[in-house]
Parts: structure tokens; C-alpha cells; sequence
């Protein structure tokens, strides 16, 4: 029998806003897109936790990559996340998980994951987070939560993504595995919410980088724009999904929070809504001017970068004297 938490159909289901078609990044990271919709499907507003997004960083050869605090959802919706210890075959370990009601995080081969039909589905492998919702080992099917929305999986690509049918093969190593325990006592909502998560700010802007970031970043662009110009689009995805996919998406997240919070009527985010949207659509052109450079193999203009460092310096300025 099906072994599930939440009755959902990935035909009717309806994604939370954040990956609403208006964004400039529809998807973020595979770990915060899974926690977003996760949260959602559990009735919690995910945007309340998305301070974290300020903090990140520079970090030599790649931007933070970014994902929500654990101790974080704890404190804002009593959820506990522990690793998952694997002993013995994955499916068993899922499907005792998601009896206890408990979503199981796991890493997986976008290689056989449906959803990504058109990218990586049956033509590369690739590491990805889901979260299982759902499990019925007899008839190899899995519902879980990826990227944007809430899927199914079944037959084959069931028994391929967990290597179930055979013999096991001890060089494999198990992935890495999260279970999610929901804590008894109150839902946060409204403005209960709002200070809650104020909070959780106030704590993050004392993590911002010392250092201005797009300042590093710029240094160490102006040495990889050399190489970078005679590789293939292969590697030009590669390197920005690393770097300014990661800055562009985040940065979208932390103006998305401060638009929630301008909704909830805190004053003093307005300066903040409109430098971190210029650095999410700023991150989106330099991507397009950088695959155009590649094509074309000609320099880029690199000076965009120092208005986006003081655009970054003036709003986290404003936000830690306001918050």
C-alpha cells in the first residue's frame, strides 16, 4: 500500500508564489526549492524563514550556497531535522520514515527523476534533494517534492534512482539522508510570525560578510572571464549556477522577505525591496552578457560590478541600522 503524509496529487497541485512565473529565478538551489514547497504543502509560509539570505558570501571560488538554518525552522514552525542513518536498503529506511509521518530529504540522480525531462532527466546525472511525501515499495512508486512542484515517480525510474532491483553493490555509498520530525505546540501566524522572524534577521545581518562580496567576486571574475571565454556552454552553466545563479536567486529571496515584511506593515524596507531586486535582475544580465561574450569571444565589461557593490553596501547598511 501507498505510505504517505500529506494526500497530494501532483496533478493538482499548486506551487507555492516563490516559484510563480513572474520571478526572474524560478528555481533557486534544489535544497531550498524542496523546503519551500515542503513548507507550503505543510501550511506554513515559507518566507518567514528567509532571512538567512543575507548572510551569504563570497566564497573564493563560488558564491555561498545557500540554504535554510535547521535551528531556524525549529524555532519558527517546530520542525526538527536530524540525519537519517542508512543500515540497511534506502526504500526501507523511506518508507518507515514516512509511516512515522516524518518527510525524508534525500539526495538523488536527476538522472532518472521525471521532472527534469528536458535537462538532466535520461542525459546527465546529477545530484538533487527531494522530499518524499509518499511511498509504495510493492508498486515502485514515490511522490516527492523537487524543484518547483510535487511529483510522482514510477517502474523503472523507481527502481533505478534506488538501485532496488539486483544485487546490491557494496561500492555504492548510501547518499545523505534528513528526516523531519514535527515537534508538538502552537503554529506561529500573523504577527506572532512577523516578530519571530524579525528576530531570525536581526541575528542573520550580524553574519553579513566583512567583506564586500561583489568587490572579492569582481577580483576574482576578472581571472576566470580569461579562461572561461574559449570553454564550452557546457562549463558557462556550470560556472554560473555556482556563482551567479547563486547570488541572483538568493538575493530575489531576500527581497521577496522584505516585501512580506512591508505587507506586515515593518517600516524601513522599501530602500532594502528595491537594491535587492537591482542585484537579482543585475545577476541576470551579467549571466546573458556573459554567454554572449562566450559566443562572440570577446571581453566583458566588468565595471557593472562596482555598482552592484555599493548597491550591496548601501542596503545592508540601511537594513542593520533599521533592524
Amino acid at each position: 500500500m501507498m505510505k504517505q503524509i500529506l494526500p497530494l496529487d501532483a496533478s493538482r497541485y499548486q506551487r507555492h508564489r516563490i516559484h510563480g512565473e513572474d520571478r526572474n529565478w524560478a528555481e533557486t538551489n534544489c535544497y531550498v526549492d524542496v523546503w519551500v514547497e515542503l513548507l507550503h504543502a505543510w501550511g506554513f509560509e515559507p518566507i518567514a524563514a528567509l532571512p538567512f539570505t543575507f548572510a551569504i558570501d563570497f566564497e573564493g571560488d563560488q558564491w555561498t550556497f545557500f540554504k535554510f538554518r535547521l535551528g531556524d525552522l525549529l524555532d519558527l514552525y517546530g520542525l526538527d531535522v536530524q540525519e537519517l542513518a542508512i543500515g540497511g536498503p534506502l526504500v526501507n529506511h523511506i518508507e518507515e520514515q514516512v509511516m512515522r509521518g516524518r518527510p525524508v530529504l534525500v539526495e538523488l540522480d536527476s538522472f532518472f527523476l521525471p521532472d527534469t525531462a528536458g535537462t538532466a532527466y535520461q542525459r546527465e546525472h546529477v545530484k538533487s534533494t527531494v522530499a518524499v511525501n509518499a511511498i509504495d515499495i510493492a508498486h515502485e512508486e514515490l511522490g516527492y517534492f523537487h524543484n518547483q512542484a510535487y511529483h510522482t515517480l514510477r517502474g523503472d525510474d523507481f527502481a533505478n534512482v534506488f538501485h532496488s532491483r539486483g544485487p546490491a553493490d557494496p561500492a555504492r555509498l548510501p547518499p545523505y539522508v534528513e528526516f523531519v520530525k514535527r515537534r508538538e505546540g502552537e503554529t506561529l501566524t500573523g504577527d506572532a510570525l512577523v516578530q519571530a522572524s524579525l528576530k531570525i534577521l536581526h541575528r542573520q545581518l550580524r553574519m553579513v560578510p566583512a567583506v564586500n562580496p561583489f568587490t572579492a567576486f569582481k577580483a576574482r571574475f576578472t581571472i576566470d572571464v580569461q579562461w572561461l571565454v574559449n570553454e564550452s556552454m557546457e562549463a558557462f552553466h556550470r560556472y554560473s549556477f555556482a556563482t551567479l545563479r547563486q547570488f541572483g536567486a538568493c538575493f530575489e529571496l531576500s527581497a521577496t522577505y522584505l516585501q512580506w515584511l512591508h505587507q506586515h506593515q515593518v517600516p524601513g524596507v522599501e530602500n532594502g525591496i528595491r537594491s535587492f531586486t537591482e542585484l537579482s535582475t543585475g545577476a541576470k544580465t551579467i549571466q546573458f552578457q556573459l554567454a554572449r561574450s562566450m559566443a562572440r569571444k570577446k571581453p566583458l565589461d566588468l565595471t557593472m560590478f562596482d555598482g552592484m557593490a555599493q548597491t550591496w553596501q548601501n542596503a545592508i547598511a540601511d537594513l542593520k541600522a533599521r533592524f
